[in-house]
């Protein structure tokens, strides 16, 4: 009689807890809970809720990944200074900006962060960075002072592009002590977010005083266009920390406020899951494949709503049923 070792060549671990690092395709029995279980990829995205984040805003600045993400600035009444970091479960207030701020643009990690632009009002140009413990206000400037700009990168490598102060397509790149004017949008528009690094970036989304699904694609020097999203909006969302060719974009004005959410694969975009929570003017993070979304505008008011998604092709782990 065949066994499951001489077929596969190996025999099912027994095991009293989960494999911290399991790998896709491995079955395993956990004694604890008398269960088997097996390491499947996902093939339908999907969202999930998370920790609230403990100060309603909306415009809010955003940088990190979904397990370790950081917000700042935003607007609830006037523009707001208050920080807040993410674990993954929890949002626990960090050192306030130096300048209050709402519709900054961000990047960066959790404990290396970058917020940059934002109207106090007026619009602003200055720039501060964080290090895990304290903003500081860098002698670093835009050379355009706006608000409602997308951001990406890190903090000696990151990317400005769009805004509004008025609306603008404007591209500048940080090279961790200056601002540098690069190559325009070729679609002038705020309200729009971004994926990826300095010299690979891509942006979409956003108004020029018509809302847009433009899609532009940076590489180091200018933009080209690429496939327009399949539902125009403002006020979205992006997975800042995703690459050019694995972006998500969620949440926007439509109108109304919207949970949409599309996945970029580079060249085109594929409707996903819809965000429980209809919102625009939101923070984003993280990746294609793990993004997390917070905070925003709802219409009736803003929200404290935080939701993770895991996109198609994540691993995850089940439970094995039998019967």
């Amino acid at each position: 009689m065949a066994t499951y070792k001489g077929i596969q060549g190996f025999t099912i671990q027994n095991l009293s807890a989960d494999p911290s690092n399991p790998i896709e395709g491995q079955v395993w029995y956990n004694s604890t809970s008398n269960v088997w279980k097996v390491e499947e990829a996902t093939t339908v995205g999907a969202w999930a809720t998370g920790g609230p984040i403990n100060n309603i805003r909306v415009g809010i600045g955003s940088a990190g990944i979904q397990t370790a993400a950081l917000g700042f600035g935003g607007d609830n009444g006037p523009a707001q200074n208050a920080s807040e970091a993410y674990n993954g479960s929890t949002w626990s207030t960090t050192p306030s900006l130096n300048t209050a701020r709402k519709f900054p643009g961000g990047a960066g990690t959790q404990t290396a962060a970058l917020a940059f632009g934002g109207e106090a009002p007026p619009d602003l140009n200055s720039t501060e960075i964080y290090n895990g413990s304290t903003w500081t206000t860098s002698p670093a400037t835009l050379n355009t002072a706006r608000h409602l700009l997308a951001g990406v990168g890190t903090t000696s490598a990151a990317l400005a592009a769009g805004g509004q102060g008025p609306i603008t397509g404007a591209t500048e790149e940080y090279n961790g002590t200056s601002w540098t004017n690069s190559n325009s949008l070729n679609t002038a528009r705020s309200y729009l977010a971004g994926s990826g690094i300095q010299t690979s970036a891509v942006v979409f989304g956003g108004t020029t005083g018509t809302r847009t699904g433009a899609t532009e694609e940076y590489d180091g020097t200018s933009w080209t266009n690429s496939n327009n999203m399949n539902t125009a909006r403002q006020g979205i969302a992006g997975s800042m920390n995703g690459t050019q060719i694995a972006a998500l974009g969620f949440g926007g004005n439509v109108p109304p406020y919207s949970g949409i959410t599309e996945a970029y694969d580079g060249t085109s975009w594929v409707n996903e899951t819809s965000m429980s929570t209809a919102r625009g003017q939101l923070g984003g993070a993280g990746t294609q494949a793990s993004a997390l979304a917070f905070a925003g505008d709802t219409g009736p008011g803003g929200t404290t709503a935080t939701e993770e998604f895991t996109g198609p092709g994540a691993a995850v782990t089940k439970t094995i049923t039998v019967s």
